[in-house]
């Protein structure tokens, strides 16, 4: 394959949890060509997601929601000065591995001689791609991982890792450990983190369920936990802190490099199916995670063995007793893991 590209955009434009399970594509990008200059167009939170794995020499950091919502007209214009920006930029190879019509369209404006698109019928725009060969037409029965790595079978780019990594900066590690010298969380107690957030209410397990697994928890294994919130759980933060234990750490205003170090303190990390979630499995943390059982629920889960799954028909059909048992495992693991590392 004759391509030399110098200058490449990459559009993923999809949610945090999304931007994690791509970091294979986006590693695969980078060791493909490079020579050539890599930039990412990404969701603002995502943006220093991509910058931390050193997957791209450059973010673009893209409000997505307001392309998308509020008056046509604004979203409109916003989408323009977008495309402006992208075209001044003279990229010769754009690979969209979202591929939503709005996300090919820019790539279509941005002038590139080569156009390599995810194929998702119904969702994008086919016919604005013009590279060959073609990619597989996505396969939702496959793992999210291996749909974006599918994108890239047109390049050739060989055998890489599917399984997310993201490293942790020192001066992140720094600020985390001085936040629970603060909170006096020193290394004599295991930390498990907790995060009851979740993009949509449906994903949602109960906070009183998590107050009542942290209890447990405190009680019977002797851990300190971590309670982490962003900013959409912020303002449930007070009241959940007062069904929680005592010793519980809040961290409630960390950066997302900064939430990776936490994540990367901790034992275990209980989470809903969310972004924080890949995070921490992604900096090595085994997760569980609690979530409803759908057609493609298997296609979402952080890949490893170190990694539970509590799920049932709904969220909230999952009892305390089933996430504790899950948690305490992945647990005892650790600690055996540690005994014999030592």
């Amino acid at each position: 394959m004759n391509l030399d590209p110098q200058n490449i955009l990459v559009i993923d434009f999809g949610q945090l949890g999304d931007v994690v399970l791509s970091m294979p594509a986006l590693a695969a990008i980078r060791q493909k060509f490079p020579r050539a200059r890599v930039t990412v167009a990404v969701g603002r939170a995502a943006g220093a997601l991509v910058e931390l794995a050193g997957v791209a020499d450059e973010t673009l950091a893209v409000d997505r929601v307001a392309l998308r919502d509020g008056p046509k007209a604004l979203s409109v214009f916003r989408i323009g000065q977008l495309a402006l920006d992208v075209r001044r930029r003279r990229f010769d190879f754009v690979i969209d591995l979202h591929s939503l019509s709005e996300t090919n369209l820019l790539g279509f404006l941005s002038g590139a001689r080569e156009r390599l698109y995810a194929r998702r019928p119904t969702r994008s725009l086919d016919y604005l791609s013009n590279f060959r060969p073609r990619p597989p037409v996505e396969d939702r029965r496959k793992h999210a991982i291996d749909r974006y790595l599918d994108v890239l079978a047109p390049l050739g780019v060989g055998p890489v890792s599917r399984v997310p990594r993201l490293p942790v900066r020192e001066e992140d590690s720094r600020a985390v450990e001085e936040l629970l010298k603060k909170a006096k969380a020193g290394r004599d107690a295991p930390l498990v983190g907790i995060f009851p957030g979740a993009g949509h209410p449906s994903r949602c397990w109960p906070p009183e369920r998590f107050a009542e697994l942290a209890w447990r928890l405190v009680r019977n294994d002797s851990v300190r936990v971590v309670l982490f919130a962003g900013p959409e759980e912020r303002q449930k933060v007070r009241e959940m802190r007062a069904a929680l234990p005592p010793s519980t750490v809040v961290f409630d205003r960390l950066t997302i490099p900064q939430l990776a170090a936490a994540s990367a303190r901790l034992s275990v990390f209980v989470s809903n199916d969310t972004g924080p979630m890949h995070i921490a499995a992604a900096v090595g943390t085994p997760v569980v995670i609690l979530m409803e059982q759908h057609p493609m629920f298997n296609c979402y889960i952080p890949p490893g063995e170190r990694h539970r799954v509590v799920s049932a028909r709904t969220v909230t059909d999952i009892s305390v007793g089933q996430a504790y048992e899950a948690a305490r495992a992945a647990l005892t693991t650790e600690r055996m893991t540690s005994l014999f590392s030592d």
